[in-house]
């Protein structure tokens, strides 16, 4: 009988927590644990509880993976707000129902104001007092912005009365750590998600087809466009702005939209494709925003399920657009302030979201004025002067959210308004012809009409089973061959 070696250092690696290499959809260490939890989750389709128990402990499993020792934090979040979602549903005075529904909100906003913005609060403090802040050491765990505005979601709408509490823990948990979408979204709904945790496990050929589609999608854009873009130009340009030309500038600006959008909802796809081979599915996080007339727009198509959170938890909470048109305006402006305050405390992000909320409230103004407060399509060539309008307003706010510091914004701008040199453009496509025939290649694949990328995924969904299968591995192949080296982390893992 032959020895059996086994390598306990690499299944100490499998089993521990890394800060250097976290795991996300894109490594194979996921690829590869992927494929054994769905032979599990297949074997466990008719115990629904077990089933429900072990996609928990893998989620649990998978965080841990990705940020250490930080999953106690899903565990407080979650046991806190199954209680007084509880507690809500029994209480018989509206006072009662108030108070377990701050409580929430304190304990959620708490756990993120404590993690996210201690440092940054305490150095505006600091500074109004002439005094200085050393910086605490605290650690930012990955999607904490993420699964606190899930399980809000859930104990806000348990005391609108929208949806009814859930009686078992478990099931709750399995919500809100159900890891697709844990790290960096979408945010899920429990009013989308819970009734369909229960039911049998069922997964069509249209679905299979899809999530094919997506993961393919998701790969593609987060591993051959964005961090290549990102590694090989965008980071360059952005790290020394008033090193380069203008017409340089200009193009990491462009590049970095790009890389964004496909890091973004590279991760969406692939969250939303992960979730369909479990047999779940989430709403469209990301409907080609680039593609936008208007700002308004924009916000319909972007980060759909952040962006509608906030209508629907914050704006609307405000007072909406029911207070009249100064406190509707009012109201957009303090929205997306927070929202940008949501993605980082640092000022950059701040001015990103004030840009935001002034865009948004002059566009409702404009349309009060010239269109009698009623919303339209716009087409031919104003649809055209809008998307490119458009498409410029939000680079130029990328500026802002992208630089670390405000004076770095300031010397890329002063770069590409008073050294732009456009005749250095072609030793600059010719000297980096890779990384701009991938941003032609994006803009042009972002930018195609919408019965192109149906066609292709329902050819997909009418492949036989090995051909998806083959087609999934040619990606997959790909992506081994142009990654880079070291572990490109998603961009909104530090939100």
């Amino acid at each position: 009988m032959l020895p059996i070696d086994i390598d306990f250092s690499r299944i100490k690696d499998v089993l521990t927590y890394d800060p250097q290499a976290p795991m996300i959809f894109s490594s194979g260490i996921f690829l590869w644990l992927f494929s054994a939890f769905i032979i599990v989750y297949v074997l466990l389709q008719r115990k629904y509880t077990a089933r429900l128990l072990f996609v928990t402990l893998f989620s649990y499993y998978f965080y841990y993976k990705s940020s250490g020792t930080y999953f106690f934090l899903l565990a407080i979040v979650t046991i806190t707000d199954f209680l007084l979602a509880q507690w809500m549903e029994r209480a018989t005075v509206r006072w009662k129902r108030k108070g377990l529904i701050v409580l929430s909100l304190a304990i959620n906003l708490g756990l993120l104001a404590y993690f996210k913005y201690t440092n940054f609060l305490g150095e505006v403090f600091a500074s109004l007092m002439g005094g200085t802040f050393s910086a605490l050491d605290i650690f930012l765990p990955v999607g904490i912005s993420f699964f606190t505005f899930q399980s809000l979601s859930y104990t806000i709408d348990v005391y609108r009365k929208d949806i009814k509490p859930l009686t078992n823990l478990l099931d709750y948990a399995f919500y809100v750590s159900f890891f697709p979408p844990l790290v960096a979204g979408p945010i899920v709904r429990a009013r989308d998600f819970i009734p369909q945790m229960r039911k049998p496990l069922f997964v069509s050929q249209e679905m299979f087809g899809r999530a094919v589609f997506l993961l393919m999608s998701g790969l593609f854009k987060k591993v051959i466009i964005s961090d290549y873009i990102s590694v090989n130009f965008v980071e360059r340009i952005f790290d020394n702005p008033t090193l380069y030309s203008g017409v340089e500038n200009l193009m990491g600006v462009y590049g970095y939209a790009l890389q964004i959008y496909c890091d973004f909802s590279g991760y969406s796809d692939m969250a939303i494709g992960i979730a369909l081979l479990l047999g779940f599915q989430f709403r469209q996080n990301f409907d080609s925003p680039y593609k936008s007339a208007s700002i308004t727009e924009f916000w319909r198509r972007w980060h759909i399920s952040l962006s509608t959170w906030l209508r629907d938890y914050l704006y609307i909470s405000l007072g909406g657009n029911r207070k009249g048109k100064f406190r509707q305006y009012l109201n957009l402006i303090i929205t997306m302030f927070l929202g940008g305050l949501w993605h980082g405390a640092s000022w950059n992000f701040i001015l990103w979201g004030m840009f935001h909320g002034v865009a948004l409230a002059l566009h409702k103004l404009w349309m009060t004025i010239f269109r009698t407060n009623k919303g339209y399509e716009s087409h031919g060539w104003r649809r055209m002067f809008g998307v490119i309008l458009t498409f410029h307003l939000v680079c130029f706010c990328w500026i802002f959210f992208r630089n670390v510091d405000f004076q770095s914004s300031i010397n890329m701008l002063n770069q590409i308004f008073t050294a732009f040199n456009p005749q250095l453009f072609p030793q600059l496509v010719e000297g980096y012809w890779q990384v701009f025939a991938l941003m032609l290649l994006g803009f042009l694949l972002h930018f195609a009409p919408d019965k192109w990328e149906n066609g292709v995924c329902n050819g997909i969904i009418k492949l036989p089973f090995i051909g998806k299968v083959l087609l999934m591995l040619g990606v997959i192949y790909l992506v081994l061959q142009m990654k880079s080296t070291e572990i490109q982390p998603f961009i909104y893992f530090q939100f």
